[in-house]
C-alpha cells in the first residue's frame, strides 16, 4: 500500500502536528508501508519527501492573491500550487492520502479535487478545520453556529477583516464535496467534530503514538549528572516549541513559582527546553538549566527522566506529545483541565489537574507532588504503564494500517468501530 502524507512541512523538529506526522511516516516505512511525504516546505534531504511544485510565475501570482486574501482575512487560499498536486507522480501512485491539517502551505479549497479519485484520511491535530479562523477557540463557541463577530481576531494569525463566517461557509462547502475520513486523537476532539461542519463524515479515534523504547524511565541521577544538574535538588521541567507562546502559559507558570514557599524554592531547579527560555529563566528567580530547543529524542528522554515533575501550564491543547513523552518516561505531570489534557493528566493517577487559569491551584499541584515522594513514585509507575498500554507507537501503526485498508477497500469500519469505542477496541 502507498500512502501520501500531506503536511505543511517535513521537518520533525516543528510543532506537535509535524512531529506526529513524521513519526507516523517513519514508523509506517519501518513496518513495510510505502509512505511518502508531500509538503509545502521541504527542509530535509529525505528521498521520501517531496515539496509541492511552485514555479517563479506561480509565486508571483500567489503573492498577488495573498495580498488580497490577507486584506480580506481569509487564510491559505493563495496557495494555488495545491491544485497542481494531482500532476505529481507521488500523488498519482498513492493508494490513499493522509492529510495532517489544512493550514500553512496548503489550500483547503483543493480538497474536493484531490479526493475526487483518491480517498483521504484527515487527522485533526487542532481545531482549525472546525473554525473560521482560530487553531483553538478557547471559551468561544461561535464555530458551532458559523462564526462571525470573532472575539479573538488576533489569535493564531491576526485578521484585518472579520470574514470568519465566509471562511466557515467555504469550509462547509469543501467538506460536503470531499471524500474524507476524519481521525481525531481523543474524545475531546470527537465531541467537537460531532458539533461541527465535519459531523456528517465518518470519524474514528486514533491517538498519536510514542516510541516507548526511546522514551522510557532512565536512572535519574545519571541523567542529572549528564545535564549538570545538582543531584539532591528537586527538578521541575517545562518544554514547548516556543516558551514565550501565550497559549503555553509561561506567565501562569511564573505566577505559580512565585507562590512557592521559600524553603521549597531554595531546593528547586527549573529545567527548560524550547526557544525563548532566557527571559523565562531570568524571571523565574530559580536556579535554571536552559537546554534551548532540543530535537534529539534521546536527550529529551534524559531530560524527562532527570525531572521530578513535568509542568505544562497550557491554556488550550489537543493531545500534547510532550505529555505523552513525559508519561512514557514515568515523569508525573501538573497541567490544567483544558482540551484533551485530562485524557493524559489523570488527576491522582498520572499527575495533578488544576483548574484552568488558576496559578494558585497549579501551585498547589506542584507543592503536593514535590513534597510527597511516595505519591510521586506511585504516579510515575502508573504513567509508564498507561503510556505502554494505550499510547505505544506500535499500537498507533497497527490502527492506521487497519484504517487505511478499510478506507481503500471502502469498508464501513465506522459501524463496526465507532469513535466512542476507539480503534483500540479492534482486535490486534
Amino acid at each position: 500500500m502507498k500512502v501520501l502524507q500531506i503536511h505543511s512541512s517535513d521537518f520533525s523538529g516543528g510543532g506537535g502536528g509535524t512531529v506526529a506526522m513524521e513519526r507516523l511516516h517513519s514508523s509506517l516505512r519501518q513496518s513495510g508501508v510505502d509512505s511518502h511525504i508531500l509538503c509545502g516546505r521541504k527542509t530535509t534531504e529525505s528521498p521520501h519527501a517531496t515539496a509541492t511544485p511552485k514555479s517563479r510565475r506561480l509565486r508571483i501570482v500567489e503573492n498577488g492573491v495573498r495580498k488580497v486574501s490577507k486584506e480580506l482575512g481569509l487564510h491559505d487560499i493563495h496557495h494555488l500550487n495545491t491544485f497542481f498536486v494531482k500532476g505529481l507522480k507521488v500523488y498519482q501512485e498513492a493508494d490513499i492520502l493522509h492529510i495532517h491539517g489544512t493550514h500553512g502551505h496548503f489550500n483547503y479549497l483543493a480538497l474536493p479535487s484531490l479526493t475526487k479519485d483518491k480517498p483521504a484520511v484527515f487527522t485533526l491535530h487542532d481545531m482549525w478545520a472546525l473554525t473560521g479562523h482560530c487553531v483553538y477557540s478557547y471559551d468561544c463557541e461561535r464555530w458551532k453556529i458559523g462564526c462571525g463577530n470573532c472575539p479573538y481576531p488576533k489569535v493564531h494569525r491576526r485578521i484585518k477583516r472579520d470574514n470568519t463566517r465566509i471562511e466557515m461557509k467555504l469550509k462547509k462547502w469543501v467538506y460536503n464535496h470531499a471524500n474524507l475520513t476524519v481521525v481525531v486523537l481523543n474524545k475531546w476532539m470527537a465531541d467537537k467534530v460531532s458539533q461541527s461542519n465535519l459531523a456528517h463524515l465518518p470519524t474514528c479515534q486514533i491517538p498519536n503514538g510514542i516510541d516507548v523504547d526511546t522514551y522510557q524511565p532512565l536512572d535519574p541521577q545519571q541523567c542529572r549528572s549528564l545535564l549538570g544538574i545538582p543531584p539532591h535538588k528537586k527538578v521541575l521541567m517545562f518544554m514547548a516549541l516556543s516558551l514565550n507562546d501565550q497559549r503555553k502559559g509561561a506567565d501562569l507558570l511564573l505566577e505559580s513559582l512565585q507562590r512557592l514557599p521559600a524553603s521549597l524554592k531554595s531546593n528547586l531547579v527549573l529545567l527548560l527546553l524550547g526557544d525563548g527560555g532566557k527571559a523565562l529563566a531570568e524571571a523565574a528567580e530559580l536556579e535554571t538549566f536552559d537546554l534551548g530547543y532540543v530535537r534529539n529524542d534521546r536527550l529529551k528522554a534524559i531530560a524527562y527522566s532527570a525531572a521530578d515533575l513535568f509542568v505544562f501550564p497550557t491554556r488550550a491543547d489537543n493531545l500534547p506529545l510532550v505529555l505523552q513523552e513525559s508519561m512514557a518516561c514515568g515523569t508525573p505531570m501538573v497541567s490544567f483541565d483544558v482540551g484533551g489534557v485530562p485524557e493524559l493528566v489523570r488527576h491522582d493517577q498520572t499527575g495533578y489537574l488544576a483548574q484552568p487559569e488558576s496559578a494558585e491551584d497549579f501551585n498547589n499541584g506542584i507543592i503536593q507532588l514535590l513534597e510527597d515522594d511516595q505519591l510521586r513514585n506511585t504516579l510515575s509507575k502508573q504513567c509508564r504503564s498507561i503510556a505502554v498500554e494505550e499510547y505505544s507507537l506500535a499500537l498507533q501503526i497497527k490502527r492506521h494500517i487497519h484504517l487505511y485498508g478499510s478506507v481503500v477497500s471502502n469498508v464501513d469500519y465506522q459501524s463496526e468501530y465507532p469513535v466512542q469505542l476507539q480503534l483500540s477496541k479492534v482486535q490486534e
